[in-house]
Formats: C-alpha cells, sequence, structure tokens
C-alpha cells in the first residue's frame, strides 16, 4: 500500500491530488472479482461512520463488514472529499480478515475536476481495483438516455470521456460510473449494471449505506 499523506490545507490536498493521479492505471488488471466491497460514509455533525460491507460476486450475500466510528479532520472542500473520507475507509479496510477484488466507492473516480476523485484516491493507495459510482454527476454532461436498464451515454467533461452515465433500472435515473484504478469504463459500467439486479443503486451501495448509518446511530 502506498504510503498516505493527509494534508491539513487545501492546497496540501490539492497538490497530494495532483502527484497521486499519474498512478492510477484505466487498464483492466485483475481478473474477474470473486468479492467485491462497498465503502460509504455517514455524518452527524463532526461524527462519522465508515462502512465496507464485502459481497460475494455471484450471489451478492453478504461475507463481511467493518465500521469505523471517529470524527472529521479535514473540512468541506468541494472536489477535495476524499480527504474527509479515506483516512476511516483505510482503517475499515485493514479491519477485513479478507481483502476484497474490487472496490465500489459512493462518489467519483476520473469524473472529477482534477481527474482523482475518492474512488482514484482509495485505488491507488491500496491496489485494489476500484469503481466510482456516484449518484450525482460532479463534472460534466452527457447525452440523453435511452430508458431501458442497461443504456449508457458518454459523460464529457471538456472534450475528454471522464465516465458514463448508466441506467441501471429501467425508466429510473442513471447512476454515474467512472474510473477508479486498476479497470475500464466499460468493464467498470458491466460491474455496476451486474450489482444493480433489482434497484437504481448498487447493493454494494446499498449495504455500505445501511451500514455506516447504522453504525452512527448505535455508535
Amino acid at each position: 500500500m502506498t504510503a498516505p499523506t493527509w494534508p491539513s490545507t487545501a492546497a496540501e490536498a490539492i497538490a497530494v491530488q495532483e502527484e497521486l493521479r499519474g498512478l492510477v492505471d484505466p487498464t483492466d488488471t485483475a481478473g474477474p472479482p470473486r468479492s467485491v466491497a462497498g465503502l460509504d460514509v455517514a455524518y452527524d455533525g463532526d461524527r462519522l461512520a465508515a462502512a465496507v460491507v464485502v459481497l460475494d460476486w455471484e450471489t451478492l450475500g453478504e461475507v463481511e463488514r467493518a465500521v469505523v466510528l471517529g470524527a472529521t479532520t479535514f473540512p468541506y472542500v468541494p472536489g477535495l472529499f476524499a480527504f474527509r473520507e479515506v483516512p476511516a475507509l483505510l482503517t475499515a479496510l485493514e479491519q477485513l480478515t479478507i481483502t476484497p477484488d474490487l472496490l465500489i466507492c459512493d462518489g467519483q473516480g476520473l469524473a472529477h475536476p482534477r481527474r482523482f476523485g475518492l474512488a482514484c484516491h482509495l485505488g491507488v493507495l491500496t491496489g485494489i481495483p476500484s469503481i466510482g459510482a456516484a449518484k450525482t454527476a460532479f463534472v460534466g454532461s452527457h447525452d440523453d438516455l435511452a430508458r431501458e436498464r442497461g443504456a449508457t451515454a458518454d459523460l464529457v467533461d471538456n472534450g475528454e470521456v471522464v465516465g458514463a452515465a448508466l441506467r441501471t433500472q429501467a425508466g429510473v435515473k442513471p447512476v454515474y460510473v467512472s474510473v477508479g484504478h486498476r479497470v475500464t469504463l466499460p468493464s467498470a459500467v458491466d460491474h455496476v449494471l451486474h450489482l444493480a439486479p433489482r434497484y437504481r443503486l448498487p447493493e454494494t451501495t446499498r449495504a455500505a449505506d445501511h451500514a455506516c448509518r447504522e453504525g452512527l446511530r448505535d455508535g
């Protein structure tokens, strides 16, 4: 794992992003996943709960989970959200007894102003293939999608394809998929669609969202 640097100012954080983004590998470097982890963080003021829930790739049944309680150590700054979440998520990942083959982050990967969102950050630091699957687009725009499940449209920012809008269920709002690390965009889209057989959001995201909210409530 690459040794993380935790900055205290926005300028320092941007410098870290600029330094690490050159390490992102947007190619498929791993075989088919057998386990996949959803990652999410819930907040109550300065309190937070970070959850990692590992699912079996085939059955989507839960294999393991880790929830870490803590406090925010970095202010909310658009484009620097990873610095609020990555430290606690890394701690949660370290508590697992297995290493997941794929990380699905509730956030952006390359679809970020500096092409280094949360999924890229976690992927580079852990070396685990990672994908951003966000509820909303942070940068870029896309053409209208067809209504059927599996319809996609390129997410384009300043002339560059940075991700894809993916309709995971017929007629629902799309999910915004982008490369994090060690995966191509077509593979990322296929993976997210596989993980969303019934609902708009992938099962990984749903499970992690529930786990971190539960952890914050019970903590």
